[in-house]
């Protein structure tokens, strides 16, 4: 299902996309104070522990390999930062998105942009959009189920804290407990279990959890983007007001407009899923 470059194929890929950043650290176009970074020179990325295919492979951001670590690179590469100027480092899930001072300049974990979040951090604009979807367990789902109406006696489990279990509360709306977990491991552990009878995430996660990680499961639908109100925009995290969010936005355009960040979408995650979509009733 996905397609793998080394971390030099996909930078040479990259690159031949992008111009790359001013000689000078931090200056953009914004200008060289307003993109300063938390330690001079360096710019440092957030991500989560561990961090999981395929936003980042084998856990090794720093290799640029995985949709969100290639990501992170290639913005860092607009900015003026390579090699040993990027530093990684790791957070939760919830420790990224908490109220005060960070530890990372920006952070990248699937984080959809919302208003109740915006209160307390600053996003970037969008750097992926996803629908969401559901991986179920093959012997528990009703055959040719294709409409909410079907799914509502499944069991469900989610991960606390995500607007996929906003999505499952408010537009699947279940008939049985839905079962909450403190990460996604917890909630694929359940399935595998065989606890519940499926998750709700976003889709490249889905197709992941069901080809790779748990046999016996499929991917047995997405959500069109009307359905909860619009597709799950992923946003990179910034502590509160910070002023690099106008230079990182910069970047991401820059890399939008050459064609870099579909080339990153279309060697990390699948375009052709051939997942059906789920219909409201």
């Amino acid at each position: 299902m996905f397609r793998r470059l080394t971390a030099t194929a996909l930078a040479v890929a990259v690159v031949s996309l992008v111009a790359c950043g001013s000689e000078d650290k931090g200056s953009t176009a914004q200008g060289g104070d307003t993109c300063a970074t938390i330690t001079p020179d360096v710019l440092t990325i957030g991500t989560g522990s561990p961090a999981y295919s395929p936003w980042v492979e084998n856990d090794a951001p720093e290799s640029g390999e995985g949709f969100e670590a290639a990501v992170a690179l290639a913005v860092a590469v607009e900015l003026g930062y390579e090699d040993d100027a990027v530093k990684w480092v790791r957070t939760t899930f919830d420790q990224a998105i908490a109220p005060g001072a960070k530890n990372f300049d920006f952070n990248l974990q699937q984080y959809s942009i919302t208003a109740e979040r915006s209160e307390t951090i600053s996003f970037s604009d969008p750097y992926y959009s996803s629908n969401q979807a559901i991986v179920a367990l093959n012997a528990n789902v009703p055959e040719g189920a294709l409409t909410i109406g079907d799914l509502t006696g499944l069991k469900f489990g989610v991960q606390a804290g995500t607007t996929s279990l906003d999505f499952v509360n408010e537009v699947i709306k279940p008939s049985n407990e839905v079962f909450v977990y403190d990460d996604n491991a917890g909630a694929k552990a359940a399935l595998e279990a065989g606890q519940i009878d499926a998750i709700v995430v976003d889709l490249p996660t889905a197709l992941y959890i069901s080809y790779v990680e748990i046999e016996g499961t499929s991917v047995i639908g997405q959500f069109p983007a009307a359905a909860g109100g619009t597709s799950d925009d992923f946003g990179l995290v910034f502590e509160k007001d910070n002023d690099l969010v106008a230079c990182v936005n910069t970047a991401l355009a820059t890399i939008k407009a050459s064609g870099a960040l579909a080339t990153i979408e279309q060697t990390w995650l699948s375009d052709n899923t051939g997942v059906p979509v789920i219909t409201l009733d």
